[in-house]
């Protein structure tokens, strides 16, 4: 249980037991297994008995949940608090940056919306950033005994240093230690190492306390040479070498994940990948369902036969949309229904299946207005105020029950309201078209319960109850991470590599 500890000045001294401790794990490379080992090590920690929470200073991610006290943080940090047994908090990720063009983004500061900015003015910005940052950590750190830290894409961005808060910068403001996570499995990594720890200032490179090597494949005995080569040159310790879990299906950050296996017979499904696609871990569940072939079709590709083509959330939904409409997939939809399949869409896909979108401040980009796919008799209106909360209610055609979470701006209006696709407590969300093959609504997470995930792919032609409860899967997946630790980790040569004020050090700890 946390024991308190003062927080009052610009860092944590970290001098008395009590003091809880911050661990941040930083990475060579984007996708080099960060937010997996947090995950791990939030897992492990709370088996232990310990109060923990994971903290990501600043993130950049389309994938987004809603926190208990209604703001938005980025889905691995959301992940990672699920792996801690608690509700997500604005305060475990005070900047989440969300893409919106090649140059800008719309700034989330501690959960709400700051408002859109272009990256030089962001890079400007940082400073007032920096508060926030130090302020939710601060909050967190009074509330856990530990805290679990993951970076942003590598420290040894060169371009980013100045002003940075999300990798080194972080560190050192809070002075706290470091582990560097590294990937084997695409190659490189005793270079990713080195170079990254040769590019570190010499305050960086001490808290630097060693390295873990990920996704390892193969007898470990042949990498031992490199192992004390690498403890010989640089004269820190490599506390792991974690193993390829292979089935390990968690939320991602950014990254399409290739889809699962399947039956011959399976139901098609068909997602267009659009440049600004949100929060497409809607589909992990399908991509475990054993009777779904999910496709994910890109730029340039052949669009393959489907039963069902769902239109994903999107950041920028008029932009999205007119990207569709150069691909051509929207006469290959057309050509979809015609043949009798159906359409699905999700948050902004849904806003795409209606008459026009409106967004007349520029909320999302240039002002402006664009006509939808015309497939629903509604419009819909973007405005400021997003709305973000976890709803549960009813899939009203098969009358299942669902939950998820919505995140969004628009409004919709029009007479294809008027045949609701859920129901949400005392509020209706969604339209189903007057033939049936058309519907869509605003919650995310559809396919994440068994039974929704069934009583929609019904709706779409599948014959079977298979799905996946998505929730226990997490669970399961989680408690693997956990196991992986404590067999591949050596959480007692970490602890002893760790200053003695540091809280890891507490008898509590068990190995």
């Amino acid at each position: 249980m946390k024991t308190g500890g003062d927080n009052s000045g610009s860092s944590c001294q970290l001098s008395t037991i009590n003091c809880p401790l911050t661990l941040m794990v930083q990475g060579c490379t984007s996708d080099a297994g960060k937010s997996t080992v947090v995950a791990a090590l939030c897992r492990w920690f709370a088996q232990r008995g310990y109060s923990v929470a994971p903290f990501k200073p600043q993130n950049m991610a389309l994938n987004s949940a809603v926190t208990v006290d209604g703001g938005e943080i980025g889905r691995s940090t959301a992940l990672q608090a699920l792996a801690c047994g608690i509700e997500p908090h604005s305060d475990m990720n005070p900047v989440l940056l969300k893409p919106q063009t090649d140059m800008g983004a719309q700034v989330i500061l501690r959960g709400q919306v700051l408002g859109n900015m272009q990256a030089l003015d962001y890079h400007a910005y940082k400073n007032t950033a920096r508060e926030a940052v130090l302020a939710a950590w601060q909050d967190l750190s009074s509330r856990y005994d530990v805290i679990i830290a993951e970076g942003a894409g590598s420290p040894a961005e060169i371009n980013l240093r100045d002003n940075d808060i999300a990798n080194m910068g972080f560190a050192e403001m809070v002075d706290c230690p470091v582990i560097l996570v590294a990937d084997i499995d695409r190659g490189g990594v005793f270079a990713h190492l080195t170079g990254t720890l040769d590019l570190l200032s010499q305050t960086e490179q001490q808290r630097t306390l060693g390295f873990v090597i990920n996704r390892f494949r193969g007898d470990l005995s042949l990498l031992q040479g490199g192992l004390d080569w690498l403890e010989d040159r640089t004269g820190k310790p490599v506390f792991g070498v974690l193993p390829y879990l292979h089935g390990l299906t968690l939320d991602a950050e950014d990254a399409v994940a290739d889809p699962g296996d399947h039956e011959h017979d399976a139901l098609k499904v068909v997602v267009p990948v659009l440049p600004r696609m949100s929060n497409h871990n809607d589909f992990d569940p399908l991509r475990l369902h054993p009777q779904v072939d999910l496709r994910f079709v890109k730029m340039g590709e052949v669009w393959p036969a489907a039963d069902l083509v769902i239109l994903p959330g999107s950041k920028a939904t008029r932009a999205d949309l007119a990207f569709l409409r150069e691909q051509a997939w929207d006469k290959q939809i057309e050509k979809h229904l015609r043949y009798g399949g159906k359409v699905l869409g999700i948050c902004g896909g849904f806003q795409m299946l209606g008459e026009r979108i409106e967004d007349p401040d520029g909320l999302e980009s240039d002002a402006g207005s664009s006509p939808g796919l015309g497939w629903l008799a509604m419009s819909t209106r973007l405005i400021s105020g997003k709305q973000l909360r976890t709803v549960q209610g009813v899939f009203l055609p098969a009358g299942a029950a669902i939950h998820g979470y919505e995140i969004h701006n628009g409004i919709s209006e029009g007479p294809a309201l008027l045949k609701p696709m859920l129901q949400l407590g005392d509020r209706d969300d969604g339209a189903i078209s007057d033939d049936g093959q058309i519907m869509g609504c605003y919650l995310h997470g559809l396919f994440d319960n068994a039974v929704a995930c069934n009583a929609l792919l019904q709706w779409a032609g599948l014959r079977g109850d298979r799905a996946v409860d998505y929730d226990d899967h997490r669970q399961q997946d989680l408690d693997r991470l956990a196991g992986m630790i404590a067999q591949h980790l050596d959480m007692k040569r970490l602890r002893s590599a760790l200053p003695t004020s540091h809280g890891l050090n507490h008898p509590r700890i068990i190995y």
